[in-house]
């Protein structure tokens, strides 16, 4: 759901159809997030004496959000960087399904699976990287016509 990594920063669940992107966080470990939350907080001030406490100050961080995508999650990376296709085989722009590897503390588990079965940890992906959230499931939503949730289809109608 969200690496053990990203615990001690605030997070969130992500929303369908949201646009997130991979972003290094102040911990030094990569998670999505969304790009409202990296856009500067205010435009520097001017005049001297802003000027001057301004180079005295550390630099503004912005204030980052965790975005965190369930097990089993759809996702659509789109741009995916040239070394990532040539060395896997990749398209440009890839349906991937979002994979918790395991529950196993202190170690780097949120992945990516392509439909060839790899599966590359958020951390190999590239800082920027595009994610579209197509669904928070893989499970399928068209309900068939006709579909009786224990499996069995309805009998037909006698005629009369």
């Amino acid at each position: 759901m969200c690496d053990y990594s990203l615990h001690g920063i605030p997070n969130r669940l992500a929303e369908q159809d949201e646009v997130l992107v991979v972003h290094r966080l102040y911990t030094g470990s990569k998670g999505l997030t969304s790009p409202e939350y990296l856009k500067p907080a205010e435009p520097p001030k001017k005049g001297l004496l802003s000027m001057l406490a301004q180079f005295w100050r550390f630099p503004a961080q912005p204030k980052v959000c965790a975005v965190c995508i369930p097990d089993g999650a759809r996702l659509m990376l789109q741009e995916i960087a040239p070394s990532l296709r040539r060395a896997h085989g990749l398209s440009a722009t890839e349906s991937v399904t979002f994979r918790q590897l395991s529950a196993e503390a202190h170690t780097y588990r949120d992945a990516v699976e392509f439909k060839n079965g790899l599966k590359l940890r958020l951390q190999d992906l590239e800082e920027g990287q595009s994610v579209e959230v197509l669904a928070l499931s893989s499970e399928k939503t068209d309900v068939q016509e006709g579909f009786i949730p224990d499996g069995h289809l309805p009998s037909p109608s006698p005629e009369r």
